[in-house]
């Protein structure tokens, strides 16, 4: 958690970031706060941590640090949330254990009672089922019925709210009285911060930073936003008659806060183009990304060097018709207008290199002008999108006649597709079906799609750029028919109507939170108490897992004389190893040594999977070697500079067939056969045949492969610390590798961040190759 004082409400405010993207030297004069602050087993728990843990949210445990900080955070923004602010809150963490029902759970313990209970009051719960409901469970199935006995007792509850610590907000941490000095008296000087290999300079004022960039027009600029070292007139936002300009050092949650404020004030025909930009970004990555995340509406204009990449918004730029630009330099300042041009990306229209974006204007939306945003993504956050669209259409006062259209895609080419013909030959028509089947048309012929467009799924991106106009068309009619309600021209026009089978079209999937239940019978009088059947009982390790405290392998202290080692893998598939050349990796600082399967005094796995690749490999990211250095900075470092030659080998088998074609199989045929099967496939009335393709899959999981091998001081002993669900294979593939005994191997595992298949063979293998690493 990241909080500031701002200096325009002098208020503190606390922002969940994502720790791997915030670069430290961003954070001069911010406070930080990480889950050992929060609170210890060995001190007092925060209310948080006790809550998640009991309320059975952890299981391995990775992840759980970062629901607690996020949480935490809409705490201290909110100490009664709603569910919404609660599932927007952890719609940035990744969980891949519990399935978050159980971590929303929790969290729904601090939020304000729901009112919507039609039980609410009586003391039962309108989930818990009845006896008519738990006999109907036991069904007639033949396969162990549930059976429902009336003297015993059936449970729900898995925590007892009750028995939880009260959140006194009053006793959090205050904001450091040295940071709020500084805040209250800032210095506008610059501050340059010197590494091994890079500088980061801030800019106190504007005019440094313009300087800046005359001097260095190559370097990145990347913003932050945090409260010292922010250059104020970025951050501006001011509002006029005609619109809002916003400053590019603005966050993207900032700017979702100036959008929803100015939709409150305004009248709904002039914020057409603020809440299609709103919730265009309420879907855009999570809420500690976009708390980061700046410029979000000209990331072309120059490299998006930024905490995130947010070139999917850039499509919306087109939304902004009458929009512009304000770019700075040691010169001046001028103005783009996002025009057709900019929106293609030509040079013409980018930015300078001693130019930055200093804000965008974006102006009201007028009567009978209407705008959408679009987006289709595999989930409805954090996820990049398959395509996305931008439409806006204005039409002559009292009618249904188009007197302007925009309409873009983001998502099928390199740059933003602005379907300008299509647009131009659809003035003058009437908002009808007659319209809607020659847009299609024209927009399939206009918006084509190549067979390598980026991103592949070209027929579903087809299907795209016809679905989203056809809403868009069903927005529009629904907005005009509102329009007419309210003026008075409601007698003279007709509208087409909707027919119900559309309607849902027009509406949004809800996220709702997620609900269920658990029934078990409870404990009886009689039952011991070491008995654990019956009683919900916390995670042994859930209260580490909520404070930090729980070591995985990659928190081990380091030991002395500890190396680090990183794997070389291949870029080629199918090809023979001509050289190998690491001379030049050989040469950096801190590099000791690279490891090969010459190295090994055993067994180099088996014949199709070797350890370490010898004359050829078979796939891509195969292991060739390894380097060993003082650090693992160093040691990726080094993998750079290693220079490996191929030759490919034929036959190249790419697909099912081309290995069918080759006689080319990983095992023997294997075949589920009974009777004399020819015989019955002449006699059968019919005969269905197929073809089923099933693609590849990445096993993921939260804690990446670590090992940790520590060789003792006789007999080639070994310690070996690894994160895996079978430390008998990783012992018995090191003492195969190292040809030791295999008493001489000792392997530890405490807890594994999440397994989900990567976690039983393949620590194996690693742990064999730092195996023989640490003996050499």
């Amino acid at each position: 958690m990241v909080s500031k004082r701002d200096p325009t409400s002098e208020k503190i405010r606390h922002f969940s970031v994502t720790a791997c993207l915030i670069p430290i030297c961003s954070l001069y004069g911010a406070a930080v706060t990480t889950v050992e602050g929060v609170g210890s087993i060995k001190t007092r728990l925060h209310p948080v941590q006790e809550r998640i843990a009991k309320s059975h949210g952890t299981q391995c445990g990775f992840c759980t640090p970062g629901m607690v900080m996020s949480m935490y955070t809409l705490l201290r923004n909110h100490p009664q949330p709603s569910e919404e602010q609660l599932m927007a809150a952890l719609g940035g963490n990744l969980c891949r254990c519990t399935g978050y029902r159980p971590v929303l759970a929790s969290g729904k313990t601090f939020c304000l009672e729901s009112n919507g209970c039609p039980q609410n009051g009586t003391g039962k719960c309108c989930l818990d089922p009845g006896e008519d409901d738990l006999s109907s469970l036991g069904g007639k199935s033949d396969v162990s019925p549930l059976v429902f006995v009336p003297s015993l007792k059936i449970c729900t509850e898995l925590f007892a709210k009750e028995e939880f610590q009260p959140l006194d907000p009053t006793q959090e941490l205050i904001f450091p009285p040295e940071l709020l000095r500084m805040t209250e008296n800032p210095e506008k000087r610059t501050l340059t911060f010197h590494g091994e290999r890079i500088t980061w300079i801030s800019p106190g004022t504007l005019q440094e930073l313009l300087q800046l960039k005359v001097k260095h027009p190559g370097a990145p600029l990347v913003l932050g936003n945090t409260s010292l070292g922010e250059i104020s007139e970025l951050s501006v936002v001011s509002k006029t008659s005609d619109g809002l300009t916003i400053g590019a050092g603005c966050s993207l949650a900032q700017v979702e806060d100036i959008l929803a404020e100015r939709v409150s004030e305004l009248p709904e025909e002039k914020t057409q183009t603020f809440r299609a930009l709103l919730k265009h970004l309420k879907s855009l990555a999570g809420q500690q990304i976009r708390n980061l995340a700046v410029r979000p509406l000209g990331p072309s204009l120059g490299p998006p060097h930024l905490f995130l990449n947010l070139t999917e918004m850039k499509h919306l730029t087109f939304l902004l018709h009458c929009a512009e630009m304000s770019l700075s330099s040691t010169e001046g300042t001028r103005q783009i207008p996002l025009s057709k041009h900019f929106l293609a990306g030509l040079a013409s229209a980018d930015l300078k290199p001693e130019e930055i974006l200093e804000s965008v204007s974006i102006p009201h939306s007028r009567k009978w002008e209407f705008v959408s945003a679009f987006r289709q993504a595999q989930c409805q956050q954090n996820a990049l999108a398959d395509m996305n669209a931008a439409m806006r259409v204005l039409l002559k006062e009292g009618s249904d006649t188009i007197e302007d259209l925009s309409i873009a895609y983001g998502g099928v080419g390199a740059a933003t597709i602005s379907a300008q013909k299509s647009c131009q030959q659809l003035l003058g028509r009437r908002w009808d079906e007659l319209m809607l089947d020659e847009a299609c048309r024209l927009l399939l012929d206009e918006v084509s799609l190549p067979g390598w467009a980026p991103g592949g799924k070209v027929e579903f991106k087809r299907t795209l750029v016809v679905s989203f106009f056809f809403k868009f068309y069903l927005e529009v009619l629904q907005e005009l028919k509102k329009l007419v309600k309210l003026s008075s021209v409601s007698g003279s026009c007709r509208y087409p109507e909707i027919s119900d089978r559309f309607l849902s079209a027009l509406e949004d999937f809800p996220v709702a939170v997620p609900q269920g239940v658990q029934m078990y019978q409870s404990v009886d009088s009689h039952q011991p108490l070491q008995d654990p059947v019956g009683r919900p009982i916390m995670h042994l390790s859930g209260l580490k897992h909520a404070t930090g405290e729980a070591i995985f392998c990659d928190d081990i202290p380091m030991v002395d004389k500890e190396l680090f080692m990183a794997l070389v893998t291949s870029t080629r598939a199918h090809a023979k190893i001509i050289s190998v050349d690491f001379s030049e990796a050989l040469e950096l600082p801190g590099v000791v040594d690279v490891v090969t399967a010459e190295d090994i005094p055993g067994t180099n796995g088996a014949e199709d999977d070797k350890l370490l690749a010898v004359d050829k490999v078979l796939c891509v990211g195969q292991i060739i070697c390894a380097v060993v250095a003082g650090s693992d900075v160093q040691a990726k470092r080094a993998i750079e500079k290693i220079k490996i030659t191929y030759q490919d080998q034929e036959p190249v088998i790419f697909t099912t067939q081309d290995a069918i074609k080759h006689n080319s199989f990983l095992c023997p045929e294997k075949k589920l056969e009974q009777g004399n099967i020819e015989e019955a496939f002449e006699k059968v009335d019919q005969i269905v045949e197929g073809e089923v393709h099933v693609g590849g899959q990445e096993h993921f999981y939260m804690e990446t492969q670590r090992v940790l091998v520590i060789p003792k001081t006789e007999d080639k002993e070994l310690d070996i610390y690894v994160s895996t669900q079978d430390p008998a294979h990783v012992q018995k593939t090191v003492s195969s590798t190292l040809n030791i005994p295999i008493n001489r191997i000792t392997c530890h595992v405490k807890r594994v961040g999440g397994g989900f298949g990567g976690k039983v063979g393949r620590p194996a293998v690693f742990g064999a190759i730092a195996a023989v690493g640490a003996i050499k």
